[in-house]
């Protein structure tokens, strides 16, 4: 059977949120997010973010809850900053854009974008003698980990977050994989921490051993005003919407989505290792659970039908950069059978 590597989220559910919902499933319970399991739900993830007072909504999916909050927080001249390769501007088939609404991007650094980027873009604008005439920063958007497996620094974090005060603009982190930025071994903040150095953020579950869901916290709960009829708007607001808060409570009860984290990275890095210990190079240097080595193409071919993976940059020379990522469900078995197929770099 092929072992795959493309992405985080070819399985199904991890059993515990599984035997969830099985146990629930014959519950009756009120729709759109406003039953007890929901509500369960928020009131674990604001004790665990540390917000008394924050706002929290379930969501299906990662594009529709980021063209969802953005397109709340907007005023319609409005546009949000992000790196060029930040999953709004590369990966949501102009999501936000079709809401009305321009990315504004900036030059990555491994996927990164930087406090002085945001500033210098904010003062450029300003300085414009016409500058009513162009599309004015309204919000800056962040993945974490980015799209490169990276991980922003508590320093990283708040220099962007003071210049985003400065400059009157919401954070917004998009934590799809964010179990694996929070259990990546440069991570030095915890969720708690994150959740005070930015005015929203998302904490995704498709990738992280649901069968789906993001939830949408707003530390800012000012500006969740009217949310919930943008995501009705938005075509977000799910009927069986208990199905949401039934898989983050699971999550969070015990402790499983920080298992799920810490050993997708453990595996992660094993596989960074190995590649690394036959002699192979990186496209970046991630310390979460998507590795990036750099392979010839006949090799990556050779590879094809047993280890699946997802390609990123071609090289001239006949090399090719190539992503893997473990999930919940990848063993340490899977990462020997890939490091044994995988050979020395002569």
């Amino acid at each position: 059977m092929m072992k795959r590597f493309e992405s985080d989220y070819l399985e199904g559910a991890h059993p515990d949120v599984l035997r969830a919902l099985i146990e629930t499933n014959g519950e009756q319970t009120p729709g759109y997010g406003e039953d007890p399991h929901c509500e369960a739900a928020r009131s674990l993830l604001r004790e665990r973010c540390e917000l008394p007072e924050g706002e929290i909504q379930f969501l299906v999916g990662g594009t529709q809850v980021n063209r969802t909050v953005i397109a709340s927080i907007l005023r319609p001249h409005q546009g949000v900053v992000a790196a060029d390769t930040g999953h709004i501007a590369a990966h949501e088939t102009g999501a936000i854009e079709n809401s009305g609404h321009k990315v504004l991007t900036v030059p990555n650094t491994d996927g990164k974008i930087a406090a002085a980027q945001v500033e210098e873009l904010c003062r450029a604008h300003y300085a414009d003698a016409s500058f009513e005439h162009t599309v004015q920063p309204g919000m800056v958007y962040i993945s974490n980990p980015t799209e490169f497996g990276t991980v922003y620094t508590r320093g990283e974090l708040e220099a962007l977050h003071a210049v985003c005060k400065a400059r009157h603009l919401p954070l917004f982190i998009d934590g799809a994989r964010l179990g694996a930025a929070l259990y990546s071994p440069v991570c030095d903040y915890t969720l708690a921490d994150m959740a005070h150095m930015c005015e929203v953020f998302t904490i995704g579950g498709t990738k992280m051993g649901l069968l789906f869901g993001e939830a949408a916290v707003f530390s800012a709960p000012e500006l969740a005003k009217d949310f919930r009829y943008f995501i009705k708007q938005n075509g977000g607001m799910l009927a069986k919407g208990r199905l949401l808060g039934v898989q983050f409570y699971a999550a969070f009860k015990d402790g499983l989505y920080d298992r799920i984290g810490a050993e997708e990275v453990r595996l992660a890095l094993r596989l960074r290792d190995g590649f690394r210990a036959r002699g192979w190079t990186f496209l970046v240097e991630s310390p979460s659970n998507q590795q990036f080595p750099i392979l010839p193409d006949a090799l990556i071919e050779r590879l094809k039908p047993e280890f699946s993976c997802s390609h990123t940059q071609s090289f001239p020379n006949g090399m090719s950069a190539v992503r893997f990522c473990t999930s919940w469900a990848t063993t340490d078995a899977d990462i020997d059978a890939l490091l044994d197929a995988v050979p020395i770099n002569a």
